[in-house]
């Protein structure tokens, strides 16, 4: 048994009382939380002590939406000023010349930069496979850097030449997609308490695959317990997709396949109105809110505070870093707090007409990063820093130029500059100690990921 006592920081527990201990620590035995309180109410020793005066300590970011191989393809000059379609149409036959070694760094730094940022659980959405490439490749690369990984078996059937918008050269049949889908499942998925590696079953959108492969991942995915992600209502271009191709807005195709359900979260769901947000919280379905890519590609505002006030799980997604350019979840934090004022100026926010109405506070994104982004994927054992939860947190040192005169040592890490996290720990095991990465050279993965993205565009 290993123990790992953390004390003297501003413990933020972001349990069901919502707690906040100044000079508060945790008490860690092989890699569960096991007390959280004062410090001076916790065992006085350990294995190892980790003396955090000075810094907050927050549960483990949770991040709900990424495309890991997308760090390859950041700021590509015919890319940076198109919105989603032609943005995809631009990228798709660079991302045709992946190659396995490009899944495993690409994964390596999207999940090192995620670490930096108080990230401790990832989803990750690849959905296409050209040259070899593998969903395990992205999963033993995880597993070297430490962070928990849900890993999403994404797809694509529906090419061009069947009316969908990929060309035909990255999708798939759906019997490889639905074998692999089980293979997968069968090989790494770990629904235990604490699990590293959980698969999810992922046909990546409305206008790139078909309505049988919809309905049969479906299936497949409810026979074995594990859960569903797709893009959704990301633009008013798929919506018009949908309806031309499906005869039904995003929302009710979702319906009409059987894509509705608490195993169930879709990325984006920005172009939703009030009845789909009910369908939402009728069935339990969750959302990924990406406020930064949607800005990125002008695709517009999700209804969060429609979505929380009916009662719809949401999480943040940093989304693929090509379509935000950075990994970096504490900055989306701050982002969905931003925007979300941003949309309440826009529909005409005044306290003085309606002293009820209220500003996302910093508190409110950080609960989004957190408690929301676990109950997006279904998972109990993380979110909060309570007894029987997994040691995944990240600490922040107040002691810094940015944070000099911020009168609120938690809101301070969402209203002030987003920055590097100081510790990052997942299971009890530091991925980020004293701001340096712990597990893998960073050094060597700039470099060996600048070569892998000049030799992807020069091809």
């Amino acid at each position: 048994m290993t123990t790992l006592l953390v004390k003297n920081a501003y413990i933020v527990t972001m349990d069901d009382h919502q707690q906040e201990i100044p000079e508060g620590g945790l008490f860690i035995r092989d890699g569960i939380i096991e007390q959280v309180g004062l410090t001076r109410d916790l065992p006085p020793t350990a294995d190892e002590v980790l003396d955090l005066k000075g810094h907050v300590v927050l549960p483990g970011l949770v991040n709900t939406h990424h495309h890991f191989y997308q760090t390859l393809t950041r700021a590509v000059p015919a890319a940076q000023d198109a919105n989603l379609f032609n943005w995809l149409k631009t990228l798709y036959p660079i991302w045709a010349r992946l190659t396995p070694d490009d899944i495993f760094i690409s994964t390596q730094t999207a999940l090192a930069e995620l670490a930096l940022s108080g990230c401790t659980t990832a989803s990750d959405h690849l959905y296409l496979f050209p040259n070899g490439s593998k969903l395990d490749d992205e999963i033993a690369a995880a597993l070297e850097v430490g962070v928990r990984l849900q890993a999403s078996r994404g797809s694509m059937s529906l090419g061009e030449s069947k009316g969908g918008l990929p060309p035909d050269s990255v999708v798939d049949t759906e019997e490889n997609i639905l074998k692999d889908s089980q293979r997968l499942i069968e090989k790494y998925h770990n629904p235990k308490h604490g699990a590293m590696t959980q698969i999810v079953l992922a046909p990546c959108s409305p206008f790139s695959v078909t309505s049988d492969l919809m309905k049969q991942s479906a299936i497949l995915a409810r026979e074995y317990g594990v859960h569903l992600h797709t893009h959704l209502a990301e633009t008013e271009d798929e919506e018009q997709f949908c309806q031309q191709m499906f005869g039904h807005r995003p929302v009710g195709y979702m319906q009409e396949v059987g894509w509705v359900g608490n195993d169930v979260w879709f990325a984006h769901a920005v172009w939703v109105n009030d009845e789909e947000i009910q369908v939402f919280a009728k069935h339990d379905c969750g959302v990924a809110h990406c406020p930064t890519s949607n800005m990125r590609l002008a695709s517009g505002i999700a209804p969060v505070k429609e979505y929380r006030a009916a009662g719809v799980n949401v999480g943040l997604g940093v989304d693929g870093s090509a379509s935000n350019d950075g990994s970096h979840l504490l900055a989306e934090v701050r982002n969905a707090m931003l925007v979300s004022r941003v949309k309440e100026g826009m529909t005409g926010y005044s306290l003085s007409a309606d002293p009820n109405r209220k500003l996302m506070t910093a508190r409110a994104a950080l609960h989004l990063g957190t408690r929301g982004g676990a109950a997006v994927l279904g998972r109990k054992d993380i979110g909060s820093l309570e007894a029987g939860k997994c040691a995944d947190f990240f600490a922040v040192n107040l002691n810094k130029l940015a944070y000099t005169g911020m009168h609120d040592p938690v809101s301070a890490i969402v209203f002030g500059q987003s920055m590097n996290v100081d510790y990052t720990v997942v299971n009890g095991k530091f991925i980020v100690k004293e701001g340096q990465l712990a597990t893998v050279d960073e050094h060597k993965l700039i470099e060996k990921h600048n070569k892998a993205s000049r030799k992807l565009l020069l091809a």
